[in-house]
């Protein structure tokens, strides 16, 4: 929830610059990791609880991504990219970790 409340101030901030394209990509992804999370909390099996943290996790990396691309082209500066950068880059982590416990579990 945290990340996705700095992802949201992060997009008024580029609309305010005039920014539409890339903040509408990464306000999508950006708020997604944790719907898909929440998401999760009611799956349905093990099967669509790993699927929905998958979910995550794709939406995590796409943020990654568009992150990479705010910095490279000097709407965000290097303070905000390392610090959101670092938030997103240890969710990733986490549902790693979350996705292969899943899985061994389900194994046995």
């Amino acid at each position: 929830m945290n990340f996705a409340v700095r992802i949201i101030d992060l997009v008024k901030d580029l609309k305010s610059k005039h920014e539409t394209i890339i903040s509408n990509q990464i306000g999508c992804s950006g708020t997604s990791i944790g719907a898909n999370i929440r998401e999760a909390h009611y799956a349905h099996g093990r099967q669509d609880f790993i699927s929905k943290l998958q979910i995550a996790l794709k939406e995590a990396n796409e943020t990654g991504y568009w992150l990479e691309l705010l910095f490279k082209t000097d709407y965000i500066d290097k303070q905000t990219y390392k610090s959101l950068d670092a938030a997103c880059a240890s969710i990733r982590v986490m549902l790693i970790s979350s996705i292969n416990t899943s899985k061994e579990n389900e194994r046995g």
